[in-house]
């Protein structure tokens, strides 16, 4: 037995007192986000619309390397933080593996997931601004969840629209945001403009993250004293998220373990870019090297078969353009379990590091998934959401490659939540009624070819 124990903790006193900001160590920075209307760079009073103002200026603050967290949102965070750090010594043994697998948990707050780093901070922002509300999207419903908390801890009025497909498979987690006071609506709604012309459109559709945005944002801009938040994509998320990769390199440090690899799965860009970022600020300045891995659904691989190139982050073409890696925002994903992975396009910040060859992705099917989730599962004793267990499927891969080799790697991977509300998804595996889709590349060309013509 290695002298590493299953669980690294910090103390309280090691948490994050700053937020890292790994645009501020990228010589070539994310494209700027543009005006839908003038297709100009955006400015601060054309966020501030839409987002409170301290979230805008931090969505365009390309030059700090670090911001602070306000005190009131690190006495939220010590609730819940610092999230262990775990060697999964069960796994290894369950592989026979010489690697080192080490799992950043991120699943231990009520909400289930690493999206409370975010919503807390956002929900906080809002309160200070006087808002009396926000509005969101939510795909598989840990978003919704931790924004109906955070709105919660801080008397805000709530507005969710969620995806319907996930609205429909996932009562429960719906049942958690009305009980922490939010209201929640199935998108496409009838309730929006944008909403009524997506189902006229695509009748019968079962809804995207990209549809559920557009939804949002109109809620946002036409109710006073309300701003629109989001739970992954955007770069202030990642600020948030940046406290998963502080602790984890934090934790690796004081046991001397350098990490070989990185593993996250990738959706939106929120976990993957907050485990990330330190390593890669490494990586950026030349103090370090890592083989970093994002791995999304092949049902919607926007970075492993998408286009760098100008797209808006929603469906209706409502909100802002970004330069990101992307399937086109009128890409509607297959109706599979990894709801919080099927967003059309990636963080800038997530899409310019991996133009920039600082990581590599890959695309695994779901019916492979939920079978490293299962061995995951009964070895490790976590049930693991859908969205983490890609990265599960890679770290398996990668320490089974390491018994074929001898190599003792260190592979670290984030574990963004658990899975209990995602049983719909675990039954159709186990009686085998799970099917794998992959798009064509017809389908996924007629998307592309309605890409915006904007040079950048």
């Amino acid at each position: 037995m290695s002298n590493i124990p299953y669980k690294i903790y910090l103390e309280e006193s090691e948490m994050p007192k700053a937020w890292y900001n790994v645009r501020g160590d990228m010589k070539k920075k994310p494209a700027p986000i543009l005006n839908p209307a003038t297709l100009k760079p955006v400015t601060l009073e054309d966020l501030s619309v839409i987002f409170c103002k301290e979230l805008a200026e931090q969505e365009l603050d390309d030059t700090s390397r670090f911001i602070d967290i306000p005190e009131e949102i690190r006495n939220f965070y010590r609730m819940y933080r610092p999230s262990p750090l775990v060697r999964a010594y069960c796994l290894e043994e369950k592989l026979q593996t010489p690697a080192h697998i080490y799992y950043k948990f991120e699943g231990n707050n009520t909400s289930g997931s690493h999206k409370l780093n975010s919503a807390i901070a956002q929900a906080y922002y809002a309160k200070k601004q006087g808002l009396k509300g926000v509005t969101t999207e939510t795909g598989a419903g840990q978003w919704g969840t931790a924004l109906s908390m955070a709105c919660s801890y801080f008397d805000l009025d709530c507005q969710v629209y969620m995806v319907k497909v996930s609205y429909e498979q996932k009562p429960f987690r719906r049942e958690v945001m009305r009980t922490y006071g939010a209201k929640v609506t199935p998108s496409p709604s009838m309730e929006t403009e944008v909403g009524r012309r997506i189902n006229a459109e695509f009748p019968g559709t079962t809804g995207s993250l990209g549809c559920a945005i557009s939804e949002a944002v109109e809620a946002a801009t036409s109710q006073e004293g309300y701003r629109y938040v989001l739970g992954s994509v955007l770069s202030q998320v990642l600020l948030h998220q940046s406290v998963i990769g502080l602790e984890t390199k934090a934790a690796l440090d004081k046991y001397g373990i350098k990490a070989d690899m990185i593993i996250g799965c990738a959706g939106g860009g929120s976990n993957l870019g907050g485990l990330i970022s330190p390593f890669a600020g490494e990586i950026l300045r030349g103090e370090n090297q890592y083989e970093i891995i994002a791995v999304e659904p092949a049902s919607c691989p926007s970075l492993t078969r998408g286009k760098y190139a100008y797209d808006f982050c929603d469906t209706g073409k409502v909100c802002p353009l970004q330069k990101m890696y992307t399937l086109g925002s009128g890409f509607i994903p297959s109706a599979n379990h990894a709801g919080g992975l099927r967003y059309h396009g990636m963080s800038s910040v997530v899409s310019e590091l991996y133009d920039q060859g600082i990581m590599t992705a890959r695309s695994v099917e779901q019916t492979s998934v939920f079978e490293a989730a299962e061995m995951f599962a009964r070895v490790e004793g976590i049930l693991p959401a859908p969205e983490s267990s890609h990265a599960i499927r890679v770290a398996i891969d990668e320490a089974l490659k390491c018994k074929e080799t001898g190599e003792e790697k260190n592979i670290v991977f984030g574990l963004t939540g658990t899975g209990y509300f995602d049983m719909v998804a675990y039954q159709k595996y186990n009686d085998g009624e799970m099917s794998d889709y992959v798009p064509t590349d017809a389908e996924l060309q007629k998307s592309l070819d309605a890409l915006p013509k904007v040079e950048g």
